[in-house]
């Protein structure tokens, strides 16, 4: 598989939780023999938790899967830029990539907003790609808070 393909079901997943009222973000954590380890989307609102976002769930299912409590060398696929909870999630991990689809302007939390890898506090940066299936992550949103305000 190649990245495109590893962001291709990151997308699926963030189209599965629109179709469930949730915010339309998509995550897939990969090994690094290119396998998918677990892959989720947002579930908020169907969990009544507000730390429920995808890049979370995938993280907790990998590391319950692989039974350990960092992923490093592993590859984090996610629709949209983490938000600052995300990204320490992220950091604490240990996640060794981290690509993502949209830029979040508003509640980025990794080069928006927060920027967290940035801080001197943070215990691990992953290397970055950004702009994977940008076009398809943000129509996604877009149509997604459209039909919303309709």
């Amino acid at each position: 598989m190649t990245f495109r393909s590893h962001m291709d079901i990151a997308l699926r997943e963030a189209q599965n939780a629109a179709e469930r009222g949730e915010v339309p973000v998509g995550a897939v954590i990969v090994s690094p023999n290119g396998s998918v380890i677990a892959q989720a989307g947002n579930r908020t609102r169907e969990l009544s938790d507000p730390t429920a976002h995808a890049e979370v769930l995938a993280i907790r299912a990998a590391c319950a899967a692989l039974g350990v409590e960092r992923l490093p060398e592993h590859d984090l696929y996610v629709t949209l830029e983490p938000c600052p909870m995300c990204a320490g999630a992220i950091s604490f991990a240990r996640i060794g990539r981290l690509y993502y689809g949209a830029a979040d302007p508003k509640s980025g939390g990794v080069e928006q907003g927060a920027r967290v890898f940035s801080h001197p506090q943070c215990h691990h940066a992953p290397e970055l790609f950004d702009g994977i299936s940008a076009d398809a992550a943000t129509t996604l949103l877009r149509d997604f808070f459209a039909e919303r305000r309709s």
